[in-house]
């Protein structure tokens, strides 16, 4: 049967369907042209972790757009390395977004970094995903409405800690972390933290290490001379191999328990072998054996793409970062403007690999989740054992907290 009534003829009958052509062309009026994404990272200095990030990047771009894309269009993902450079990065994200024209702006893994482009979006009410930058300033002291963040915050991070900390009734601590936004961030959250539920606790010393520079040898013979009862460490790549190695040589570990953020992640882990430090309690991603429907199913099909290699972290945070991209221009309808966009990742839910994760509108904040757990050797390489999810929203402060913190709706 004909779309069109059939009292409609003539004259009538033409001015209808060029009317319906025009109504039905309205819908997916914006399915036009790609969706660019302008993502810059770190890529020369974190190569570990950053490698495996683009290749999750890449999976999500094509899973998205072999499905038709967003109302038809398809996404288009341009990469750019800042050189670890704050100011550099900006100057990227400029050219992206006036020669390029990206829609939207994505990544950086250094907090420094991730602040610098956040400040950038703001200025140029531009929207930004920090994909990986775990400084809490993006979400609470520095935040601004169009800053989003997607990894677990080094609040996050150190608070999942603290119970099993408290757990070990040791009483006085030693510190050691990298000596920049990331670390020190981390270092306050877990003092904090641990003060208020063991009002008794002593920090014997701290070790604060330039960021790729740390002298192991005499950090290491440091903590060993402040005779702590637990330490919490918070160094990795390349740092935390030189720690590993040189608190084990001085026994520094035996009778020592080590409390230790992102010393699970198979990046940092993998490289260690089987000096790998048995018994440290961490957070991590233990991929290997994560056993639900979701997380297998995006571990088979990032293998079916790069063959059976491990996968990072890195692998599953350049993933979700597509999809909740993905996610919040559908929201949108279509619309990859910054006030639509930050509209749409206001409440925003993503299906994920570890679950469904909310963008919370109290502070842009994702509730992606930390696992906790520890280290054990099998076929000669670290592992991660005794492991459990913790969601993120169990993590964060009290809202009340959030808002003193946040000065920003």
């Amino acid at each position: 049967m004909s779309f069109f009534p059939l009292f409609a003829t003539g004259r009538g009958a033409r001015w209808l369907a060029a009317a319906c052509v025009a109504v039905l062309g309205a819908g997916p009026a914006w399915a036009q042209g790609t969706i660019k994404i302008g993502e810059i990272n770190s890529y020369k200095a974190q190569p570990v972790f950053l490698e495996a990030y683009k290749k999750g990047m890449h999976l999500a771009v094509d899973e998205v757009n072999a499905a038709g894309g967003i109302g038809g269009r398809k996404l288009e993902l341009v990469t750019r390395d800042d050189n670890a450079s704050p100011g550099e990065a900006v100057r990227l994200a400029d050219e992206l977004v006036s020669r390029e024209r990206v829609d939207l702006l994505a990544g950086t893994f250094l907090s420094h970094i991730g602040l610098a482009l956040a400040d950038y979006a703001q200025q140029k009410k531009k929207f930004f995903l920090a994909s990986e930058a775990l400084t809490d300033k993006i979400t609470w002291q520095n935040g601004n409405p169009y800053a989003y963040r997607l990894r677990s915050s080094t609040y996050m991070l150190s608070a999942a800690l603290v119970p099993d900390a408290i757990k070990l009734k040791k009483k006085r601590w030693a510190i050691v972390y990298p000596n920049y936004e990331y670390g020190q961030s981390a270092v306050d959250t877990f003092k904090k933290r641990m003060k208020e539920q063991q009002p008794d606790i002593e920090f014997v010393t701290e070790q604060a290490a330039p960021l790729g520079k740390l002298d192991a040898g005499s950090v290491a013979q440091a903590i060993a001379d402040a005779r702590p009862d637990a330490i919490f460490n918070v160094l990795f790549g390349p740092d935390l191999a030189k720690f590993v190695r040189e608190g084990t040589t001085r026994g520094l570990f035996k009778n020592t328990p080590v409390v230790s953020v992102l010393t699970g992640e198979p990046e940092y882990l993998e490289p260690l072998r089987d000096e790998a430090p048995v018994g440290w309690i961490v957070t991590g991603y233990p991929w290997y054996s994560i056993d639900t429907p979701a997380h297998k199913a995006f571990v088979a099909a990032y293998q079916a793409k790069y063959g059976k290699e491990s996968l990072r972290l890195g692998s599953v945070i350049g993933y979700d970062t597509i999809k909740s991209l993905a996610e919040g221009v559908k929201r949108a309808g279509g619309k990859t403007d910054a006030e639509s966009m930050v509209k749409a990742f206001s409440g925003l839910k993503v299906p994920t690999p570890d679950g469904t994760i909310e963008y919370r509108a109290l502070d842009h904040q994702s509730t992606l989740g930390v696992y906790v757990g520890k280290i054990a050797l099998k076929d000669g390489k670290g592992v991660m054992v005794d492991y459990r999810y913790l969601p993120g929203e169990t993590l964060l402060p009290p809202d009340a907290e959030v808002r003193k913190l946040r000065p920003v709706p």
